[in-house]
């Protein structure tokens, strides 16, 4: 379990969160909707390590975690609404950056963990192309799997049906669906009622102030 206690951010002059709490279940999807500016993204760049939080408590499964610390605990896998998969790069050495220059972890461990999450998505006829042949489905699946290349505690998701069309939206309801019965931790980030009501344990609603 996943809790936020009195979890503060301030943007400029705007305060985006004050005294924030939250509680995330194991093994639940938690959806986050609600318009933008509500600070619906920078929640889950937070956990991410991507943004600093000005000031909480973080505390996952009893054990406090360090908000000073988070990019490097590995915390969330941060799956982006852009997909931001290098051109010049395959699938497959998509995959691999993060382990081996970040993480050292050895190049051959790191691409045996990458072919098994890619036949897993069904995506191993994919590993040695670039993306700009992938469809926008099959790139939000190479997403996901660099995500989770770092074995994070938690998934989160920033609008993940963004420009898709209802074919590939049905898609990711399956693949986040198949992650809840596997008992991954969920967070979704999106402005889509329907599709937080389909893939979701807890809706959280959250409007700009």
């Amino acid at each position: 379990m996943l809790e936020l206690k009195k979890i503060s951010k301030r943007f400029g002059q705007k305060q985006i969160f004050d005294q924030f709490n939250l509680i995330v279940e194991e093994g639940k999807v938690l959806s986050l909707v609600g318009p933008s500016g509500g600070g619906k993204t920078t929640l889950l760049r937070m956990l991410a390590g991507l943004e600093t939080i000005d000031s909480g408590e973080i505390i996952h499964n009893g054990q406090s975690v360090s908000i000073n610390h988070l990019e490097n605990l590995n915390l969330l896998g941060f799956v982006f609404q852009d997909f931001q998969l290098f051109p010049h790069l395959t699938v497959l050495d998509n995959l691999i950056l993060s382990p081996t220059k970040t993480m050292n972890h050895p190049k051959e461990e790191a691409r045996k963990k990458a072919l098994h999450l890619l036949e897993r998505l069904g995506l191993t006829d994919h590993a040695d192309v670039y993306p700009f042949s992938l469809s926008g489905g099959q790139k939000q699946r190479v997403a996901l799997a660099r995500a989770m290349m770092i074995d994070p505690q938690i998934i989160g998701y920033d609008e993940p049906t963004s420009a898709l069309d209802v074919e590939l939206r049905q898609e990711v309801e399956k693949l986040i669906l198949q992650n809840r019965e596997a008992g991954i931790t969920q967070i979704v980030v999106t402005h889509d009622l329907q599709f937080a009501e389909n893939i979701s344990d807890h809706i959280l609603k959250i409007n700009p102030k």
